[in-house]
């Protein structure tokens, strides 16, 4: 197989996971997100999904239960209920799996106050399956918990990741 490539569009909240050919793109996954409330944006407190071209640069997580909930990437040992969720009331859970970008675009995703991996973005797994489809994180890429486990497992590290609104 030869690389994959993952594409977001913000507009639509959807995730697309492309095979490249020579005579055209075949499309092997598609799945809902949630990108972030506040829209696009590459600066550095801005609560926004970057946009441009992106790698992944980490893979955290492989073999972690499903909403295996992480705090700064490494796991908590908890697993997400609806009654761990009410006993942290705002708390921003990033579940499953990680797959943490990496800007490829000098001056507009990578360094200074726009780089995306200083600003610890994300493809992640929610407590809030049920906000996919519409723009809700703070600005990191959030997926169905099973979703992101299936494509953590399609992916490599150094997958192209264009994100677009």
């Amino acid at each position: 197989m030869s690389d994959l490539v993952i594409e977001v569009d913000m507009r639509l909240q959807q995730l697309y996971l492309w095979e490249p050919f020579p005579d055209g793109d075949m499309l092997i996954r598609q799945y809902p997100v949630s990108t972030a409330a506040s829209g696009a944006g590459e600066q550095n407190g801005s609560y926004r999904t970057p946009r441009g071209r992106h790698r992944i640069a980490e893979k955290i997580g492989a073999g972690a239960p499903l909403c295996a909930a992480f705090k700064s990437r490494e796991p908590t040992g908890e697993i997400w209920t609806p009654e761990l969720d009410a006993a942290n009331p705002g708390r921003d859970w990033i579940l499953t799996r990680i797959l943490w970008l990496e800007g490829l675009e000098a001056g507009k995703n990578q360094g200074g106050t726009v780089d995306t991996r200083n600003r610890y973005i994300y493809i992640h797994g929610t407590n809030e399956e049920h906000k996919l489809g519409t723009p809700a994180s703070h600005g990191c890429i959030r997926m169905k918990n099973a979703d992101v486990a299936e494509l953590f497992d399609l992916v490599k590290v150094g997958t192209v990741v264009r994100i677009s609104a």
